[in-house]
């Protein structure tokens, strides 16, 4: 196998740390997998997975920007859910209801993601399993927007599509799937609108990625598989990805507006294939 371009070491490099949070905040929110980019990005240059745990505490900062940018939603739903807590006059509103969709669509990844951690953070991450979900979940967005009715708007969300999306976004826990691309998906099979079902894919991802954050943060510096980051490079990390985090979400809902999501198949199916490609070579490992 010919040596990558910078040696493998056990602590990250500021130069690797620098790279993986721009792919980080350029690849998120969009349906291409931010973690199996991660995966692969990391490998090829660097000759080793920078592990589970730096991808989900970088992610705190897309997540940050997700929550700078829907700030007067995510305080309506707060504020509306609160009230509907304590005033049954108020459990009818969207807001109070959409509180309750976001913590019961969140239950499924946090119960799934905690029990399998270790099977995550390490047997989820080869890199053939990667590439192989990278072109299968291609096929998954086509179908989507191919049966998908895209009448249903945002008012009209059911508890039910809640759960489902819930269980959709427990497939993001494999690098290759996207998180958005899971969620979203699931909600065009249930005929949601294009637009509703990305906005309820952001807000439902709030609490699994920053609790996902929150609990890897010490393995970061310590990690039992990966690459360790010194806190300044965990802070830069997230940083870079804020800010590039916030443009992709301007994008993306811009983008869906008027584009189908399966035009992003035509980034992944290529990737995939190009992974496979440099598995079968020698040039990465699985």
């Amino acid at each position: 196998m010919p040596d990558p371009i910078i040696a493998a070491t056990t602590d990250m490099s500021w130069l690797q740390t620098i790279v993986l949070a721009i792919v980080q905040g350029l690849t998120e929110f969009l349906p291409v997998s931010s973690s199996g980019h991660l995966r692969i990005i990391s490998s090829l240059f660097w000759g080793q997975d920078a592990g589970a745990s730096y991808t989900a505490v970088i992610q705190l900062g897309t997540e940050a920007a997700v929550l700078v940018f829907f700030a007067k939603d995510i305080w309506n739903i707060a504020r509306g859910w609160l009230r509907g807590l304590v005033d049954k006059a108020q459990r009818a509103t969207l807001e109070y209801r959409m509180g309750w969709m976001v913590i019961v669509g969140t239950l499924p990844v946090s119960i799934i993601g905690f029990l399998a951690k270790d099977y995550i953070r390490e047997a989820l991450r080869n890199l053939w399993f990667t590439a192989g979900m990278l072109i299968l979940f291609s096929f998954v967005f086509i179908a989507a927007e191919r049966w998908g009715r895209r009448e249903r708007q945002t008012e009209e969300l059911t508890m039910r599509d809640a759960v489902i999306m819930g269980f959709a976004q427990c497939l993001a826990l494999i690098p290759g799937v996207s998180r958005s691309g899971a969620t979203v998906s699931a909600g065009l099979f249930l005929n949601q609108d294009r637009a509703a079902a990305t906005r309820f894919s952001f807000f439902l991802a709030i609490p699994a990625v920053l609790a996902s954050g929150l609990f890897s943060l010490p393995d970061a510096f310590a990690p039992q598989a990966g690459q360790a980051a010194s806190g300044a490079q965990l802070l830069v990390g997230a940083g870079i990805a804020f800010v590039l985090g916030y443009a992709s979400i301007a994008w993306l809902l811009r983008f869906v507006s008027h584009h189908s999501f399966a035009w992003f198949a035509a980034w992944r199916i290529p990737v995939g294939l190009g992974v496979m490609g440099l598995l079968a070579a020698g040039v990465l490992t699985a």
